[in-house]
């Protein structure tokens, strides 16, 4: 199973695991699935530090790496994708990771309810 982990869900993956189901802790460590870090979520932890709204004192990169997360590209289809999306969710982060799972055809891992407005498959 492909996944695009949602951005708090990478946060609480490497470091409150307890905030994670039993089911998608599971997922996350099953090695036949392909677990993708996004992008978009690293820009969106590098903005929001940025701006001080967030605290970042690591190397996302290197974490999901560490993780055994593949990373994933936000591509120019995935841009595409935005143009036909319903303004359901208005953050522009998880807009642009519901296009990229959308077009890839992708599970998306998130506890936004949000997400549920759109046909993207998520792993709940």
């Amino acid at each position: 199973m492909k996944i695009i982990i949602d951005t708090h869900i990478f946060l609480w993956a490497i470091s409150d695991t307890f905030k994670l189901s039993k089911k998608q802790l599971l997922a996350l460590q099953t090695l036949s699935n392909t677990i993708y870090l996004s992008s978009i979520s690293v820009t969106e932890l590098m903005i929001k530090s940025s701006i001080g709204k967030l605290h970042i004192d690591f190397d996302p990169i290197a974490v999901a790496k560490e993780s055994g997360f593949e990373l994933l590209d936000f591509s120019v289809e995935d841009a595409m994708a935005l143009k036909d999306l319903p303004f359901h969710h208005k953050d522009p982060f998880d807009r642009m990771l519901i296009s990229q799972a959308l077009n890839r055809k992708f599970k998306i891992m998130t506890v936004d309810s949000k997400f549920n407005l759109y046909h993207c498959k998520i792993f709940k």
